[in-house]
């Protein structure tokens, strides 16, 4: 019994194919500006591998800013349960996910069962998103991965300490400017950490149990990743697609909806 999960991002769209257990494909494509038509582009992406077309007899569930809006969706799960239904099933040791989007991040604690117990969001700034990490990068005219790269040469962590995004790049252009300039490199691993912080407050808001996943397109970072174990002290786990956690979650559902109306 083969389902389709499609989370609908503000910057990109995944679309997970599942098979009785296991992925079979999966797309991830940039968001347009009509959530329907990317979660259909996606989804015919994901099914263009096994020479499939997208029609009616799928079982399809959206989840993400857009998910709302999928027409052919026949159900709309939350993010956050869809985040920790995809998680477990990629990790299924993990107890708490952290999930680095494009506008939001949040910290997710799972049961034994791998379902979602609680949760802290934040959505009300920018920073500590993937969006922030993108402006960051452009700021220091360097690439995600060369500034990533960087941040392991670093000798000290600049300090960048403002809770506004608009704030943290005036901060981070004064280190550019000083005389001498702050080290490249120190200003990197100072804007991962200016991430991590917000993080680490929900963090301590909702309580931390092991195995701890990084999920989200940010996951993809090396250079956070290695400042974020650094605070927690502990291992983070990132699954080999973080991107697609969410899509895979409602896909996982959509399987769950379509046994039940098949045992009717």
């Amino acid at each position: 019994m083969n389902t389709i999960g499609i989370d609908v991002g503000s910057l990109t769209t995944k679309a997970v194919m599942l098979g009785d257990d296991s992925i079979l494909s999966y797309a991830i494509i940039d968001s347009g500006d009509e959530p329907e038509q990317s979660a259909e582009a996606a989804a015919q992406e994901a099914l263009n591998s096994l020479g499939l077309s997208l029609n009616g007899d799928w079982q399809v569930v959206s989840t993400g800013a857009g998910g709302k809006s999928v027409g052919f969706s026949q159900q709309y799960k939350s993010v956050n349960t869809c985040l920790a239904r995809g998680t477990s099933h990629l990790l299924p040791s993990v107890r708490t996910v952290i999930d680095m989007g494009a506008e939001t991040s949040s910290v997710l604690k799972l049961n034994d069962r791998g379902r979602l117990s609680a949760w802290e969001n934040q959505d009300k700034c920018a920073s500590g998103t993937g969006i922030f990490l993108q402006q960051m990068a452009h700021l220091m005219q360097m690439s995600l991965s060369e500034m990533s790269e960087l941040s392991f040469k670093a000798q000290a962590r600049a300090e960048i300490s403002n809770t506004c995004a608009v704030f943290s790049e005036s901060e981070v252009i004064s280190h550019v400017h000083r005389v001498p300039p702050t080290p490249a490199a120190d200003i990197a691993a100072g804007i991962y950490a200016s991430m991590v912080s917000r993080i680490m407050a929900m963090c301590k808001r909702i309580g931390i149990l092991r195995d701890i996943a990084l999920v989200g397109g940010v996951a993809l970072n090396k250079g956070l990743v290695h400042i974020l174990e650094e605070e927690m002290g502990l291992e983070v786990l990132v699954p080999q697609n973080p991107q697609i956690a969410a899509a895979l979650g409602a896909a996982i559902i959509a399987k769950e909806n379509a046994e039940k109306d098949a045992s009717r």
